[in-house]
């Protein structure tokens, strides 16, 4: 591990974006070996997800936001509002289906483009902001500040990974049951992950040329992941009615997340 903290903050991203993007890849791949996911498991897996990043938002986003910000409500307030916003914006603009809807259900410009597609953009609209994270924290290292941690990056990484799997998994397998190839299938499943290693190398950029900014964007971050979950993951793991084992799922993602911050943070 010595080798990666010495390489450049933005070389860091990149390569921590790229492993979240490999595990989207894995969860993808699943299709080689089944053609469907139970409903009951993928509402604990999206919920699940929402854990993850509930406890990512607070504790390796919002709460080293505050800390750089020497306490002031200003920086972490506007940003985290702004990443809701920004966020909110891009959902009513991209075209995108969640799985398990009919197209008519497509959300975002009406547009022609195809199944496939519109279910890749609606897992690529949750995985722009958790690469922005992982960028800004990681780029957050070049400063030196005593709330930007090593260990508190790379937690944060290894959550987003974690949870992205079952996102692959929610493109892939839906689109073979629908008669594509498996190799299709997965091409549009790990397709979904590809904006992160973007997202993340932008953020890096961003908080290395400016350094006030970091607490903004790092509360930014925050709000637009907060807003992916409420607006998207909490509500599609309870549509079929699993309520408790979305829940259930949602709890032991926070505990997760939370354990990986405070043991390597």
């Amino acid at each position: 591990m010595q080798w990666f903290r010495s390489l450049d903050p933005v070389l860091q991203a990149l390569l921590a974006t790229c492993f979240t993007w490999g595990v989207t890849a894995l969860g993808a791949g699943l299709v080689f070996f089944t053609r469907t996911m139970s409903r009951r498991l993928l509402d604990a897996a999206l919920g699940f997800a929402a854990g993850v990043m509930i406890a990512a938002s607070y504790w390796s986003l919002l709460a080293p936001a505050i800390e750089m910000a020497d306490g002031r409500w200003f920086p972490a307030t506007s940003g985290f509002l702004l990443g809701g916003a920004f966020l909110w914006a891009v959902d009513k603009v991209l075209p995108h289906l969640h799985p398990g809807l009919p197209t008519s259900e497509a959300e975002g410009i009406h547009t022609s483009w195809q199944r496939s597609v519109l279910l890749v953009l609606a897992i690529t609209l949750h995985n722009i902001p958790e690469g922005l994270a992982v960028g800004v924290a990681f780029g957050a290292l070049a400063h030196g500040l005593p709330a930007a941690s090593f260990g508190g990056a790379a937690a944060l990484a290894l959550g987003i990974g974690i949870q992205n799997f079952p996102e692959g998994a929610a493109v892939s397998l839906p689109l073979r049951r629908e008669g594509m190839s498996r190799r299709k299938s997965f091409w549009y499943g790990q397709l979904s992950g590809a904006v992160e290693p973007v997202a993340g190398v932008l953020g890096a950029l961003a908080v290395l040329a400016v350094k006030p900014l970091l607490p903004y964007a790092l509360a930014f971050a925050a709000g637009a992941m907060i807003f992916v979950v409420i607006e998207e993951l909490v509500p599609e793991s309870q549509h079929e009615g699993n309520t408790d084992l979305a829940t259930t799922g949602a709890m032991a993602g926070f505990a997760v997340m939370m354990t990986l911050d405070v043991a390597l943070g």
